[in-house]
């Protein structure tokens, strides 16, 4: 019998685990650091390129991941109906 709990334990936790990872995955805090992480990593990658306002042309691509991640819940659903 105490191998039956033992086994179920470790199955709540690894559900719980799951739970807690899917939630990351769809989180706004996540978008939000991978946006400032986007921006900070292509300025400074226009900064030592020396590209004319790189300030604010690093809004560019930042913006497109931000679009991207806005449309990924969308296409996942057709691909989910899709596979069905």
């Amino acid at each position: 019998m105490k191998d039956v709990e033992k086994r179920f334990n470790a199955l709540e936790q690894r559900n719980k685990r799951v739970e807690l990872d899917k939630e990351w995955e769809t989180s706004w805090i996540r978008k939000l650091i991978i946006l400032v992480l986007t921006y900070i990593v292509v300025l400074l990658f226009f900064l030592v390129a020396q590209l004319p306002k790189p300030f604010l042309n690093s809004l560019v691509p930042t913006a497109g991941f931000f679009l991207s991640t806005l449309t990924l819940p969308f296409f996942k659903k057709i691909w989910i109906k899709a596979r069905k």
